[in-house]
């Protein structure tokens, strides 16, 4: 698996731009993913080109959930490509455009290898990918519990790390996990970064991951 981190609050290349918001592309079993979309379409679309990611070449959307700093950029990304399946929390309405949506509300393989939570708290969904480390999760924001994302990721396989977004929750809930990736909305960033020194990796635009 492969991940490049395109939109979050801060950047490792001086050539792309840094916002509020958190988009992802994921790269698995032979599938390219656009997971969220950033706050805003031209700033996502901006940051793909500059990290040479093809819109035309993914072949489908995750939606964590409808807040507006990961969903801003879909109708610019659907402006360059339509042809893809959307992947949305039952909470969120109003995709147009794209060539299939599918709201997912329990937890499901959505292709194998490729899952997601389901819609966790009624709010938020996580894509999780099975790699020869275990379950990597990928959290927009994390704003369910961490314990309640854990533990739905856990049915698909034992859960080696986490990347993106923790919100609120508090850093000893990651203390099983062997990688932690903390990007956009993480409150307990410099806690977290202390604490795992050896798990810990650096997010920000720009950064790619192979697990």
């Amino acid at each position: 698996m492969k991940i490049t981190i395109i939109y979050d609050n801060t950047t490792l290349r001086e050539d792309l731009q840094a916002d509020w918001g958190f988009s992802a592309l994921v790269e698995a079993g032979g599938r390219k993913i656009l997971f969220d979309t950033g706050a805003n379409g031209p700033i996502l679309i901006s940051n793909m080109q500059k990290l040479g990611i093809n819109p035309k070449e993914i072949s489908d959307v995750f939606i964590s959930h409808a807040h507006f700093d990961h969903t801003g950029g879909l109708s610019a990304f659907l402006e360059q490509n339509s042809d893809v399946k959307v992947w949305l929390p039952p909470s969120f309405r109003g995709v147009l455009n794209a060539r299939e949506s599918v709201a997912v509300e329990n937890p499901v393989e959505i292709y194998e290898g490729i899952y997601s939570t389901g819609e966790l708290e009624e709010i938020e969904q996580s894509l999780c990918v099975e790699t020869k480390m275990g379950i990597v999760v990928i959290a927009g924001c994390s704003h369910p519990k961490m314990k309640h994302i854990l533990e739905a990721a856990s049915q698909f396989g034992k859960v080696y790390g986490i990347i993106g977004g923790f919100h609120g929750n508090k850093p000893d809930s990651l203390k099983n996990l062997d990688l932690i990736c903390a990007t956009h909305c993480t409150q307990y960033i410099p806690q977290i970064k202390s604490l795992y020194t050896q798990k810990y990796v650096e997010g920000g635009a720009g950064k790619v991951l192979e697990i």
